[in-house]
């Protein structure tokens, strides 16, 4: 027993294996897009693939004869999202490197982990002047970190006889995830191809407001990740106001967590307007776009009130969806607007969906629990539970919650002090940490909305690009690994 391993390395090992092999494939649907347009990239994505897609097949067949068992243990699936988000993300940087697009390791990493993070902060300064086929690996990056490369694997594993709850507890972890089937499985299977056929619609409705087929693709596969990524330098600032609509109601959908989008396509919206998460999600997009649209419009009465709407409504449902495209620079408008956007960027959508941030269910549970501790002051011999959707919430989740929350804003202030100490502004340094652990994208001062992360030293870009893991793996799957108790022997 004293030589038992903490946990089984080689399954671990050759599941990273496939992470890559998937990598593999998703470059090479890039292949004819370079191909088609003319562009001297195919050659640095066909040679990465072919890296991704050998390292991943000799990891996986060699140490999948090797795994103790084949069962996935809690330590096993923690170190599989945590190691995997990290390895797809290096050997996802090498369509960059090769090509030449993005020439060092630091930068290169940093786009590949905010597009598979769905953050969206990027260092390129002119995206229009970049190969086609490395634009749409950018986008497919996101489009991949969305829903989690993990969660498609745990489609794939029953098939290799290897279970995979553990798999998706790791990547989803805190508030337990609505099951659509009994099996892991299946609910994996449905949510992809609820992701997938979401993805299709947005993009035949792009391409009806007169985007090409190619632009209306990269911007579907960013929309519906939360991600972000645009063809576009000006965003979708420069689009036309049926294109931006299209956007706000996908980011909308994108928000919700993906179960309600699923009951959407079985009819079921009594189950969705029940929802007290939905609730809480669509009166906070209402509310804050009534009175910023309001401001705005006080602000900037030139621009009519049906602008001053869309770009709100556009900017609000951006930053809480944590998607992070922009149509306006909302650092121009008046003070409190962008306080208050920046107060949005701790909030997050929905649970189950696939924006990054705090979450709404989170924001919930900690209210209803501080104004009951009101109550509980006055009758401390009283039981009274939270409850969430006419359910009591267990206690353990609401130590969950507090333990989340107090952590998150201990790790922002932590980030902005080390931003500080590397030579940032203050609203730099807020911004930036902000946007990189809520995976937003644009932030305040020299990263706010109408710039990029490029000017930054080496070392912020490595700071922050480990915010950006720890916001997409919801903090806990990555801190309890430098934990002394994850590699107690037991």
């Amino acid at each position: 027993m004293r030589n038992k391993p903490l946990f089984n390395y080689p399954l671990v090992i050759s599941i990273v294996g496939i992470l890559l092999m998937i990598n593999c494939v998703f470059m090479l649907f890039c292949l004819p897009f370079s191909f088609y347009f003319g562009d001297h990239d195919w050659l640095s994505i066909l040679f990465a693939s072919l890296i991704n897609g050998g390292v991943g097949a000799s990891a996986f067949f060699y140490f999948k004869q090797h795994a103790l068992t084949r069962e996935l243990k809690k330590k096993d699936g923690y170190m599989i999202v945590t190691v995997g988000w990290l390895m797809v993300s290096f050997f996802g940087s090498l369509p960059y490197l090769i090509s030449g697009e993005i020439p060092t390791l630091t930068d290169a990493f940093f786009e590949t982990l905010s597009g598979f993070s769905t953050t969206g902060a990027s260092i390129l300064t002119d995206i229009e002047a970049v190969g086609k086929g490395i634009l749409l690996w950018r986008s497919m990056t996101q489009w991949i970190g969305g829903m989690g490369i993990i969660v498609l694997t745990v489609a794939i594993l029953p098939i290799l006889g290897i279970g995979g709850m553990q798999l998706f507890v790791a990547e989803a972890p805190g508030i337990s995830p609505d099951k659509l089937q009994p099996r892991i499985k299946e609910t994996a299977k449905r949510l992809w191809w609820v992701y997938l056929i979401l993805t299709c619609v947005e993009t035949i409705l792009l391409m009806f407001g007169g985007m090409t087929f190619y632009d209306a693709l990269n911007h579907a596969l960013t929309t519906m990740a939360t991600g972000g990524f645009s063809t576009k330098n000006s965003s979708a600032a420069e689009m036309t106001p049926y294109i931006q609509y299209v956007l706000i109601v996908f980011m909308f959908m994108a928000g919700c967590n993906f179960t309600l989008n699923y009951y959407a396509f079985k009819g079921r919206f009594k189950e969705i307007i029940q929802n007290e998460e939905f609730k809480y999600y669509a009166g906070l997009v209402v509310i804050s776009t009534m009175i910023l649209t309001v401001v705005v419009y006080y602000q900037l009465p030139e621009i009519g009130v049906e602008q001053s709407f869309r770009d709100v409504l556009f900017q609000t449902l951006s930053i809480i969806t944590t998607t992070g495209y922009v149509s306006a620079d909302y650092t121009a408008w008046l003070p409190f607007v962008t306080m208050w956007i920046f107060l949005l960027m701790f909030v997050g959508a929905m649970a189950g969906s696939t924006a990054g941030g705090v979450k709404i269910v989170r924001h919930i549970i900690l209210q209803k629990n501080s104004f009951l501790e009101l109550k509980r002051q006055l009758h401390p011999s009283a039981i009274i539970p939270v409850r969430f959707n006419g359910n009591a919430v267990s206690p353990n989740i609401t130590y969950n919650v507090l333990a989340f929350i107090i952590t998150y804003f201990f790790i922002y202030a932590v980030g902005v002090l080390i931003m500080s100490i590397i030579g940032l502004d203050f609203l730099t340094a807020l911004g930036s940490v902000a946007t990189c652990l809520g995976n937003i994208g644009p932030g305040l001062g020299s990263v706010g909305p109408v710039d990029n992360f490029a000017h930054l030293p080496g070392v912020a870009k490595w700071v922050l690009s480990a915010l950006m893991l720890l916001g997409r793996l919801e903090l806990f799957t990555v801190l309890i690994i430098f934990t002394p108790y994850f590699w107690r022997r037991i």
